[in-house]
């Protein structure tokens, strides 16, 4: 849903605002009637007052209008059928709400379709994520997670074959993992308790004679070395008892007792085709190789956490790029890295991405921007204003700013036709200077 035409009457007077598909910009708007104006668009969409009056063209190009009448009832007509269609956004109290069919509560939405530069908040664990992926080299992050998905999938498609799961080869591999670290340490204990028992014996005997000779030092270095040997097996035979408990812990996991019984239910069972098994071991090694370059371009993150935010790494990137441009041609690097700004862009992007799909309907709603670059500095704000012209549209974008940076770059913008302009202080102080 955009915004064609707002239509506001209070005391006599009328202010009529023709909006933008794409993109608006309202400049020269102190905080004070950014908000004004905010809670009015956003009344206009559910719950506005009488006086309050908007025309919108919903997702599937049918023109609305709604008229709150001081006198009568709030009524929608949809224009090109010439028909009221008020009873399909009726609210409780008898209004009309516009959000009412996507299942949307006034209050979440309000909160959703306004975005400000108090939205910035500290870089999260998400921000830093996103900045390390948008930092990598495109072409191979996404190359790589392509990879994982494709040996994913053809893991799978051999373990159905076989009847298993790709998590069953995991647990094939951690039990054989687990029986091998139990084996070695099964066979140092032995080495190390045959070699202690014979020290004991030997020091025992040294032991004996040293007193018989009375040469008490001699005595206590041989009783010394037989503890000590002692100790040694203790701590091997707790190694050993430890590799034991994880390999029981494995095999519970898999529905075994014993690693005898995991290989009858397990490799004589469920991988009895050998034809099959090899190419299971193949397929998990192929995808072991994808995850570990994986790992390698992207760091600790998952595909899946990258791939449901690809956008917001897209537009992170294109957003580092722009600024250090920006920064090369004004010669002030020191904004060439500015994480607040990609954090910003990333937060946009997701912001932009949710109001395509706010609500239970698939209805998308327009984003009011409260001056968020008002705290960035000269340098990253063009790649910003970029960033919001390559995304507007989709969904529609009402921009209201006092900065004079954001009013002159959509000055130039409106040119080409891609957004519109409106300048309130413009438009009441030209009827003065007439008069003059």
């Amino acid at each position: 849903m955009r915004f064609e035409r707002l239509v506001i009457e209070a005391e006599g007077r009328t202010c009529t605002l023709e909006l933008h598909p794409r993109l608006t910009v309202v400049a020269g708007v102190g905080p004070l009637e950014r908000d004004g104006l905010i809670a009015e668009l956003q009344g206009a969409l559910s719950g506005g007052r009488s006086g309050l009056h908007l025309e919108v063209v919903d997702d599937g190009g049918r023109r609305l209008a709604v008229a709150r009448p001081a006198a009568a009832r709030s009524r929608v007509v949809d224009v090109d059928g010439l028909v009221e269609v008020t009873d399909a956004f009726r609210a409780d109290d008898g209004g009309v709400d516009l959000l009412a069919p996507s299942g949307l509560d006034r209050a979440t939405a309000r909160r959703r379709l306004r975005f400000g530069a108090t939205d910035l908040t500290s870089a999260s664990l998400g921000a830093a994520l996103v900045r390390r992926l948008a930092a990598a080299d495109p072409q191979e992050l996404w190359a790589a997670a392509d990879t994982v998905s494709a040996t994913d999938e053809a893991l799978r498609t051999e373990a159905e074959a076989l009847g298993s799961a790709p998590e069953d080869v995991t647990m094939v591999e951690q039990v054989e993992a687990r029986h091998g670290r139990a084996q070695a340490a099964q066979a140092r204990h032995e080495r190390f308790r045959k070699v202690t028992l014979a020290l004991s014996a030997l020091c025992g005997a040294g032991a004996v004679g040293a007193v018989l000779l009375d040469a008490r030092l001699a005595a206590l270095v041989s009783v010394f070395v037989a503890l000590l040997a002692m100790l040694i097996s203790v701590v091997t035979r707790g190694r050993l008892e430890r590799a034991r408990r994880a390999e029981r812990t494995a095999l519970a996991g898999v529905g075994a007792s014993s690693y005898l019984g995991f290989h009858l239910q397990r490799v004589n069972g469920m991988l009895s085709d050998e034809a099959g098994r090899r190419r299971l071991l193949v397929a998990a090694e192929t995808n072991h190789r994808a995850l570990a370059r994986w790992r390698e371009v992207a760091g600790d993150v998952s595909v899946e956490w990258a791939r449901e935010r690809r956008e917001e790494v897209a537009a992170a990137a294109r957003v580092r790029i722009d600024i250090t441009t920006h920064a090369t041609l004004a010669n002030d690097p020191a904004e060439a890295d500015d994480d607040a700004t990609t954090d910003l862009a990333r937060m946009l992007v997701g912001r932009l991405a949710e109001l395509r799909r706010l609500g239970g309907g698939a209805e998308s709603y327009p984003l009011l921007l409260d001056d968020p670059f008002a705290a960035i500095g000269r340098t990253a704000k063009p790649a910003l204003l970029e960033l919001l012209s390559h995304t507007s549209g989709a969904p529609q974008l009402v921009y209201l700013t006092d900065d004079e940076d954001v009013a002159s770059w959509a000055r130039l913008e409106a040119l080409t036709g891609a957004l519109s302009v409106i300048e309130p202080a413009a438009t009441v102080a030209a009827p003065a200077a007439n008069r003059r």
